[in-house]
């Protein structure tokens, strides 16, 4: 299985993990999961790579027929970010489906290739507790906690060496 073949795979099964997160989530938090916001979700999973929200503009208007106004797409991304259902990168100024339910005070690491663009969200126990550590000895109070570290995917480094 080539590595596109194996991003694929992986994106179907995150917008299965996704939107099953999604939905129960919001079930448990009272809260709804409506059209618009279920579609900007889809899309986000789908696309399995960060999008910027004027991206989605075009997305949810190829799906659709209709281009929704920018404040629709942000009120919905505010929902999903709020209830931990997409990532902001703030490098990028885009976001990213997120099919782990992660609490918003989760540290959550990215890692975002240069060449690609191909991200994986990843957690660490061990990095979270010298986090933790470090912001104690400094008396520092994180309200986030996420990290984005830019390098080159496994494939884009594969292709790079045969390349050369």
């Amino acid at each position: 299985m080539s590595p596109q073949d194996d991003r694929e795979s992986q994106a179907g099964a995150a917008v299965t993990d996704a939107l099953s997160v999604a939905e129960e989530l919001c079930h448990a938090h009272g809260v709804k999961l409506t059209q618009s916001r279920r579609l900007i979700l889809e899309i986000l999973a789908n696309e399995g790579r960060p999008l910027g929200a004027y991206d989605m503009i075009e997305k949810v208007a190829a799906a659709t027929g209709k281009s929704p106004a920018p404040v629709t797409i942000y009120r919905a991304l505010d929902f999903l970010l709020e209830n931990g259902l997409v990532h902001r990168l703030a490098s990028r100024n885009a976001y990213l489906a997120c099919g782990h339910g992660h609490r918003v005070q989760d540290l959550v690491v990215f890692l975002i290739c240069e060449s690609c663009g191909h991200v994986v969200e990843a957690t660490s126990d061990a990095l979270r507790q010298d986090l933790a550590s470090l912001a104690a000895k400094t008396r520092f109070v994180p309200h986030s906690q996420v990290m984005e570290i830019a390098g080159r995917c496994q494939a884009c480094g594969a292709a790079e060496v045969a390349s050369a």
